[in-house]
């Protein structure tokens, strides 16, 4: 095992006060703690900081790692979790009480409870129109979260005064229980019924917050809508959830976007889908013809001779693509339709229609189609 500088990794001297060495531990378990720091090497950084600290911030280990080193009598180690130990780590020759000590909690790293802690994410639901979708918008929201308390700045004190660290648990908000059973002593951990968990007391509570460092606020925000989002996605926005404890940030918002379908329009990612009706006339002699889009009507030149279902792609009139790689396309599909009232003239020129073809219609009278036929062979 390699030699490990404790004093060294704490930033303290050999001769540092186990108040000092504390203050040191909370001052590097802040800045190096997982769910703060994000930078390469911070976590590993953040274990070496706890392990230094289980072992010279008690006076009985730090004893022993003065004589021995890093390595501990009989070159056992600090590690207190049984770190590279397997099973092996019960063989000091303890017995039964070493053996509970280790399964309840005598051997096991705990959490610092005055580490920083982040505060609760929030989810919020926005319903947007599907033309707000597309184009975006700012608007205002607001919600309920639990917010740090201004008056004692988060620490639940009453100002002018500090919470101290729990008589009884000595700040680690656990205490340890020993029961006698046939098998010897059995060592377990609970939380402390003093602090409740939080390793420090409250001597003078904050009237504001009542000691808990957190009030219930309404908080307003203003939010941009980023133009193309769609039904089901969703943005972070940080520290916009609730205040953490121990000076820990505040967790993240998450609004979720939902959208109301269009009645003219329907959406596949960036690109939009419109069905537009045109008559017999227009597709067989071909028009040119007006096509609503999310971005005002244009125009569509529909070539004579014109199916039903035949699809146009309009360029660029879609909706915008977030990661900002432009604008999707309107698909437009035309659907030809079949007159159902038709005057005298209508279902003469159709009757004439079919006769030029030479088509046999069955809804046109015989003698009607035979004159219609002679006047065209002539």
């Amino acid at each position: 095992m390699a030699e490990k500088d404790y004093y060294d990794i704490l930033g303290v001297s050999k001769d540092a006060s186990q108040d000092e060495i504390k203050k040191a531990y909370r001052k590097l378990s802040k800045k190096y703690h997982p769910d703060i720091n994000k930078e390469p090497g911070a976590e590993q950084k953040f274990k070496d900081v706890n392990e230094a600290y289980e072992t010279v911030g008690d006076e009985q280990k730090r004893s022993q790692y003065d004589q021995y080193g890093s390595a501990g009598p009989q070159g056992q180690g600090f590690g207190g979790g049984g770190q590279g130990q397997g099973f092996g780590g019960f063989g000091g020759g303890g017995g039964f009480d070493d053996i509970f000590s280790q399964f309840f909690g005598g051997g096991s790293r705990q959490r610092d409870p005055s580490a920083p802690t982040p505060g609760r994410d929030l989810q919020y639901n926005m319903t947007l129109k599907f033309e707000e979708a597309i184009f975006g918008k700012e608007t205002t929201i607001k919600y309920n979260r639990q917010a740090q308390c201004e008056t004692c700045g988060g620490n639940g004190a009453k100002p002018g005064t500090s919470p101290t660290t729990c008589h009884k648990c000595g700040g680690r908000g656990v205490i340890d229980v020993v029961q006698n059973t046939p098998l010897g002593r059995m060592r377990s951990q609970q939380t402390c019924d003093v602090c409740g968990g939080t390793g420090k007391e409250i001597k003078e509570k904050c009237e504001t917050c009542g000691g808990s460092g957190h009030v219930s606020q309404r908080h307003e925000l203003k939010v941009n809508v980023p133009a193309g989002v769609d039904d089901g996605q969703q943005m972070r926005l940080q520290n916009q959830g609730e205040a953490g404890d121990n000076g820990g940030p505040y967790g993240d918002l998450y609004i979720v976007f939902r959208v109301t379908p269009s009645r003219e329009f329907k959406r596949d990612g960036s690109d939009i889908f419109f069905d537009q009706r045109i008559s017999f006339a227009q597709a067989a002699l071909g028009d040119e013809i007006q096509v609503k889009t999310v971005h005002g009507d244009v125009k569509l030149k529909v070539p004579a001779g014109t199916q039903t279902e035949t699809k146009f792609r309009l360029r660029g009139k879609g909706a915008p693509k977030l990661n900002g790689n432009g604008i999707g396309d309107e698909h437009v599909t035309v659907h030809v339709q079949t007159p159902k009232n038709l005057n005298k003239r209508q279902k003469e020129a159709l009757a004439a229609f079919a006769a030029a073809g030479g088509e046999k219609v069955a809804g046109i009278k015989k003698n009607v189609f035979d004159k219609l036929k002679d006047a065209f062979d002539d």
